[in-house]
């Protein structure tokens, strides 16, 4: 079963805690995006504007920044469960991984739409919890999904099928009931679905992309 995450992408505190509650007893986790500015031309909150928020959901922080390393310590003060940093802007993709494991998190890579899969450092997937692929270009929301990304996936799992400790497959971006049933297939674990899951009860649209993975 692909397990369904609420991506949260927003420069406003106010609405970051609105989507938090709205998430609050419908699922276990959310995505926080982190965009700096610099990764794309848009900015979001800092991970630090999660210190004050009370909630029992598990966070992963999403990096869109330039050097994801160092915003590490800002996502474990905002409560990080995961992080997980883009590599296009990642001059040590080795140690961004020593880093988040060094602060007791899961870690993750993720790799842009037109990104290639030979840009992942091979010696380290090993010790990935998970690598998140882009069905759309990083850094902003709404957008739709690119089936190209499909072939990328299938490589993918291929990949980790050589590994005695497999990572999670995550999809980001543009997932809706048109492609969710094909990236199970594929072997994809999560999606990470924005805008659309807020739209109406949160549970009640994970529910029904859920049955839809399952036609």
């Amino acid at each position: 079963m692909v397990e369904i995450i609420p991506a949260i992408l927003t420069a406003s505190p106010d609405e970051l805690v609105g989507m938090i509650e709205a998430c609050e007893g419908k699922v276990k986790k959310v995505q926080i995006d982190i965009i700096d500015g610099q990764f794309a031309e848009n900015k979001t909150i800092e991970p630090t504007a999660l210190e004050n928020i009370d909630t029992r959901l598990l966070l992963d922080f999403h990096l869109m920044t330039k050097e994801p390393i160092n915003w590490v310590e800002k996502c474990v003060r905002g409560g990080a469960d995961r992080i997980i940093g883009q590599i296009e802007m990642m001059q040590d993709q080795q140690g961004f991984v020593g880093k988040v494991q060094e602060v007791g998190a899961y870690v993750g890579l993720a790799i842009d739409l037109d990104t290639h899969l030979s840009k992942l450092d091979p010696t380290i997937l090993n010790n990935l919890d998970a690598v998140l692929v882009m069905s759309v270009k990083a850094g902003l929301g709404g957008q739709k999904f690119e089936e190209k990304v499909f072939d990328k996936l299938k490589k993918l799992d291929e990949i980790r099928s050589r590994d005695e400790t497999p990572f999670k497959i995550i999809v980001d971006g543009g997932v809706g009931e048109g492609s969710i049933e094909k990236l199970r297939q594929i072997g994809v674990d999560e999606v990470a679905i924005g805008k659309g899951i807020f739209k109406g009860d949160v549970g009640e649209n994970i529910e029904k992309l859920a049955r839809e993975s399952y036609k």
